[in-house]
């Protein structure tokens, strides 16, 4: 049996890439973030409310949760295992239950939505642990499911209970699901078992997080063109149109300049790729919810390119790419351990212009932000024209683990 547990785990010589089975399951993700959006537009058209608000990026930590949990899986266990492939097909398939209840999770789909969760993070681990047997590692799923179950109870409290209960119960779930994450699922007797010590495949795990911002930039150009396509066609939004495609080419540059691209080395060469791994989760969270608030300004713009710009509609427009260059600016600390002052400074020019910008259309917020991503784009090009690429030096690369923690 413990044979069987140690075969699941990932070995030194398979390949470390990301397969095609994750691929497949990011395509459900796809279809999520464009719910999320969908949430956020209702919310807007119904008079945005900073309730309104937080509802909605609950339901985005959801979903970053689902997805971050099977990454470190496929990054721990061996993604080829029989084991794993049905836990990320079946994980897939919750995830597009919860997609398809996620614009009316708040209210009357709450109950299927918690349900599809909850058998995707109790299932999981539960299966993993079972398979194990013996293995001395068999301890870590155990962990992760009794946090779940702690988490589930909230959870479904929220989804039975009192309406007006059901926000306070799901933002006291989200934090006890995402506190378990960062402190390890501690459980008293067993210690902890910290993903910052875990021993991954850190040049799958850069490729996984590459890959899922690749996934917010498709979701907003399908927003582009399904926005363009329906009520915003029209000569009047073609600028609107083609500015936010500019735009979204933009974040892509900017993200893979020099730090992007060697996220791959700096988690291979790194001793301890699961310290720099959790830090990067972070991050990468930071920099996809911008890009996803600016997915959802990009709609805003196209639908009614020349309107007065509701303040609200900044938040998306302006917001989405300043937390984008806000995470961006943390991405570059990570990897070369210093910090971008163009990104930061651009990223404040453009929350400073906000108050201008009300007076004007949302056409034209959305041409300030452009501008501002291309100066910092092209000093970027400037900056390394005929530079050779910097090796990676992160301040990360190391782990102390604390009494009775499991070194996994």
């Amino acid at each position: 049996m413990e044979q069987r547990g140690g075969a699941l785990l990932r070995g030194g010589t398979g390949s470390s890439r990301a397969t095609f089975l994750e691929l497949f399951f990011d395509l459900a993700f796809v279809f999520a973030l464009t719910r999320v959006s969908v949430r956020f537009i209702e919310e807007i058209e119904h008079g945005l409310t900073v309730m309104g608000f937080l509802e909605a990026l609950i339901l985005f930590l959801v979903l970053w949760h689902v997805w971050t949990l099977i990454t470190w899986v496929t990054s721990r266990y061996e993604p080829d295992a029989l084991t794993i492939q049905f836990v990320v097909v079946g994980t897939m398939f919750g995830t597009l239950v919860m997609a398809v209840t996620l614009p009316r999770a708040f209210e009357e789909r709450a109950l299927p939505f918690v349900v599809a969760y909850l058998v995707a993070v109790i299932g999981r681990p539960l299966l993993i642990a079972f398979v194990l047997g013996r293995h001395p590692r068999r301890t870590v799923p155990w962990r992760l499911t009794a946090w779940a179950v702690v988490g589930g109870v909230l959870w479904l409290a929220g989804a039975l209970g009192p309406d007006e209960l059901r926000f306070g119960m799901w933002a006291l779930a989200i934090t006890v699901d995402m506190a378990g994450y960062l402190l390890g699922w501690p459980v008293p007797g067993l210690g902890r078992a910290p993903v910052s010590a875990w021993r991954i495949a850190g040049e799958h795990m850069a490729e996984r997080y590459q890959q899922m911002f690749l996934i917010a930039l498709g979701e907003t150009i399908l927003v582009i063109g399904i926005s363009y396509s329906g009520e915003g066609f029209g000569l009047l939004a073609a600028a609107a149109f083609t500015v936010s495609v500019f735009t979204t080419a933009l974040l892509w540059r900017i993200y893979f300049y020099r730090a992007g691209h060697l996220l791959v080395e700096a988690l291979r060469m790194a001793p301890s790729p699961g310290r720099l791994g959790v830090s990067t989760s972070t991050t990468h969270l930071v920099m996809v919810l911008g890009v996803l608030l600016t997915g959802v300004g990009y709609e805003l713009v196209i639908v009614k390119p020349f309107d007065r710009v509701e303040p609200a509609w900044l938040f998306f427009i302006v917001g989405g790419p300043a937390l984008f260059l806000l995470g961006r600016t943390r991405f570059e600390y990570e990897i070369f351990a210093r910090v971008s002052r163009r990104r930061l400074l651009m990223m404040l020019a453009l929350i400073a212009s906000a108050p201008l910008l009300l007076l004007g259309t949302p056409m034209l917020a959305l041409s300030v932000v452009a501008g501002g991503l291309t100066v910092v784009a092209v000093v970027d090009g400037l900056l390394s024209r005929h530079q050779p690429m910097e090796p990676s030096a992160s301040p990360l690369g190391r782990v102390e683990l604390r009494r009775g923690d499991f070194p996994t």
